[in-house]
């Protein structure tokens, strides 16, 4: 029997936040992948999971005692645009769990039907979208970003139609919550600041209980939520990922990343690079990714102003537009220690920026792959630079950065360690990810658990996986992502 000790709070908390809702029956339901180390964290019976009533729970189709299945509401800026009702089109907040580590964490489901916010989709998801976020989802997590996790893909034995007919799926995807900069903004957009009031009460419980009760917390949760979304995006940056839809209703109050659709990874250094099909004006692109934080902050500010300053909002702008003022210093700091270990530099200095800046600018010139490049700064740490010059090419500049460089970090021993820490062998390359899903579509899920082994130790080495340390081959192409994938 499948139990599972439900308690959950938004669902008891913050109504009209949400619709009470159920999925659609799934015809076949299936286990395709099982998260068991989740499983095990969340306190949850593998077995009972992949159960009729298991499967019946994460394909949305039925629920257990103790589960409130419903569609959070939400609005969001959309490349620059504000809609100002979104919510969950095609997914189902089920409940919450204690975890071992006594953490709430949401099991929520994408795929799992159409809501009254599907503003005309289906509701349904293919099997690809499900596990480019299965993989993606876990790789973020071994490399130490904070993300949400897949906790079960299942396929519902049916077809979708989307260009072409594809295989049906839903994805169970575990979180610390759901609530993002959008789940403020529904409110503000409808005036009701005693809703505001509420929520921002509950996600400081729920995310900074230190603060509850405090006359200064909702600018104080304004400046939390600055330092966990500053740090998060500079982690994506030291690893090259690209985002590809930071709207403001993915910017998570948790400082989760969330929704791995038009995602990709660096192969060639460009700070420029775009990769979702309908950023033509690069609005997300590599670069921009710390811009649109603090933007998306500043979206997050303006809802909380009636809670600072309750009698005249107008008051609270100069509070809370100090405290945006922040993101580009907090950012500015998490990325300079994140870049600093990518070079060996166990104690940052203020004047390693240009260090760090010629190191990228050479990789930008060159179009050198940005995962390798900085692994080969391990071997050329201990006097075998030869790797790295044949990433870097021709860069006039190189003999005398490593020069430089070379004499900031000292004892090389010590270099490496923080060196093989800070830069994975293995990232979800494009092109693997993209043969994973082909092959799942055929029927062949091996592709996609060597995938996932090889991205579970992504700063070691193994024998058996050199392909998946390469990038994509020379005449691969330019790679573009579309949303819902």
């Amino acid at each position: 029997m499948l139990q599972i000790q439900f308690d959950n709070t938004y669902a008891r908390e913050l109504e009209g936040m949400y619709v009470p809702w159920q999925g659609i029956k799934a015809p076949a339901p299936e286990m395709i992948l099982l998260n068991l180390d989740l499983a095990d964290a969340l306190g949850l019976d593998a077995q009972a999971l992949q159960s009729p009533q298991g499967l019946a729970m994460l394909s949305g189709s039925s629920m257990p005692k103790g589960a409130d299945p419903l569609a959070m509401a939400y609005a969001g800026h959309q490349f620059g645009g504000f809609s100002p009702q979104l919510g969950d089109g095609r997914a189902l907040l089920v409940g919450e769990v204690i975890d071992r580590k006594g953490q709430r964490r949401d099991i929520h489901l994408k795929g799992s039907g159409r809501t009254p916010f599907s503003r005309g989709g289906d509701g349904k998801a293919a099997l690809g979208p499900v596990l480019r976020e299965y993989i993606v989802g876990e790789a973020m997590h071994a490399l130490g970003v904070p993300s949400t996790r897949a906790l079960a893909a299942v396929a519902t034995g049916e077809t979708v139609y989307r260009e072409t007919p594809l295989p049906g799926a839903v994805l169970a995807r575990v979180a610390a919550s759901h609530l993002r900069v959008g789940s403020f903004q529904f409110l503000l957009a409808r005036g009701d600041v005693a809703g505001l009031r509420r929520l921002a009460d509950y996600a400081i419980r729920r995310h900074d209980p230190e603060l509850a009760g405090r006359d200064d917390r909702y600018l104080a949760f304004l400046q939390g939520v600055v330092d966990r979304q500053a740090a998060l995006v500079a982690h994506w940056m030291a690893l090259g990922f690209v985002h590809g839809v930071m709207n403001t209703d993915n910017c998570t109050i948790s400082g989760e990343t969330i929704d791995y659709g038009p995602c990709a990874f660096l192969d060639a250094y460009d700070p420029k690079a775009v990769f979702s099909s309908i950023d033509t004006g690069g609005r997300y692109a590599y670069a921009n990714q710390p811009l649109l934080i603090q933007w998306n902050l500043a979206r997050l500010a303006e809802t909380l102003l009636p809670l600072i300053a309750p009698e005249n909002p107008k008051d609270a702008v100069p509070h809370a537009s100090a405290v945006i003022d922040t993101a580009a210093e907090r950012y500015a700091q998490a990325r300079h220690v994140r870049f600093a270990a990518k070079l060996g530099l166990k104690s940052p200095r203020s004047d390693d920026d240009p260090l760090i800046d010629g190191f990228l600018d050479m990789m930008a010139a060159g179009g050198a792959d940005f995962t390798q490049t900085f692994r080969a700064l391990i071997p050329a740490a201990e006097g075998n630079d030869t790797a790295l010059r044949q990433h870097m090419g021709a860069a006039p500049t190189l003999d005398a950065w490593l020069a430089r460089w070379r004499q900031r970090i000292g004892d090389s021993d010590s270099a490496v360690a923080v060196m093989k820490a800070a830069n994975p062998v293995y990232i979800p390359r494009n092109h693997l990810v993209e043969q994973a899903l082909a092959d799942a579509h055929d029927g062949n899920l091996e592709t996609t658990r060597q995938l996932l082994l090889a991205l579970s130790t992504p700063f070691a080495r193994r024998a058996g996986f050199e392909s998946h340390e390469q990038p994509a081959p020379a005449d691969a192409g330019a790679y573009v992502t579309y949303c819902g994938t």
